[in-house]
Parts: C-alpha cells; structure tokens; sequence
C-alpha cells in the first residue's frame, strides 16, 4: 500500500491504497463518495463521470497513482459548492425538465455537461448541436431529449 494525497470536493485527502487502484474505487470504497457510479468500468457508459482541474473524467479508467497532491477532484456532491449555492444552476435545470427517470446515470450526465458548458463558454461561444452529439454519457432510460433541454437551460444559468 501507498498513500496518495489529492483534493476532493475542496478538501485535501490522503488514502493508502494500492497505486493501480482506480480513482472510481477509491471514492466510492474508501472515501464513501457514492455520486459517481459504477456502470462499465471501461470508460464506455460514463455513468462516473467527474471533474479532475475542472474537465470531465472517468474515474473508472484511472488509476490513482496518476494523480498529484495538487489535483482537484470535483464530484456531484461537490458542485453547488463550486458555484456557492444549494444547487448548481445545471443541478436546477435538471429538475426543472424532469429529466431523471432512474436517475443512476444522472450525475455522470451533469457532471459532462457543466463541463461542456465551461468548455464552449470559455471558447467565447454557446452550445452548439454538434457539442451535445458529442456528450457519450449513456441513458438507459433515454431521457436524451430532456438532457439536452437541461443542457442549454442551465448554459443560460452560468
């Protein structure tokens, strides 16, 4: 075992655990953080996605030797806090058109989307259709359309 030091929703941790660990595991088993899910653990249902410095990662296919003391590691129980609100206003477009059915791949979809919105916002642009094509999140339920009303709805939020 190793221990291995990051920042998580805001909060410096450390864990000792193997290094080839993945991240997805060292959340959810060992730092009780359960928002991301397991879905695939390949990298392919995105149902895990998080943010690392602010992008959009899956937490499954990392390892967590990979990260540095330095790098910081936003979840959907972290969000609001990177806006200070209860909510983040991409969480309240998401209520707002009832996109959840199941809900399990919900947080890995948010998580996408704030990042794509940061993304294309820090281009000096809005939302395009090409950018939502581009969103591989799974839905079993196939709310997409909602997701992608969220999407632009909460864009006008931040």
């Amino acid at each position: 075992m190793s221990s291995h030091t990051f920042v998580l929703n805001g909060e410096k941790v450390t864990v000792d655990v193997e290094p080839g660990v993945r991240i997805l595991w060292v959340l959810r088993d060992v730092l009780g953080v359960t928002g991301p899910k397991y879905g695939c653990g390949i990298n392919v249902c995105k149902a895990c996605t998080s943010h690392i410095n602010g992008k959009a990662f899956n937490p499954c296919s990392v390892p967590v030797s990979e990260l540095s003391a330095d790098d910081e590691i936003t979840t959907i129980e972290g969000l609001a806090d990177t806006v200070d609100t209860d909510l983040h206003p991409m969480q309240d477009a998401w209520i707002e058109h009832d996109v959840a059915q199941c809900g399990y791949c919900q947080p890995g979809q948010i998580m996408a989307a704030v990042a794509l919105v940061n993304k294309v916002k820090a281009e000096g642009r809005a939302i395009a259709e090409s950018d939502l094509d581009g969103i591989r999140n799974l839905c079993r339920c196939g709310t997409y359309p909602r997701i992608r009303q969220a999407i632009r709805t909460g864009e006008q939020h931040m």
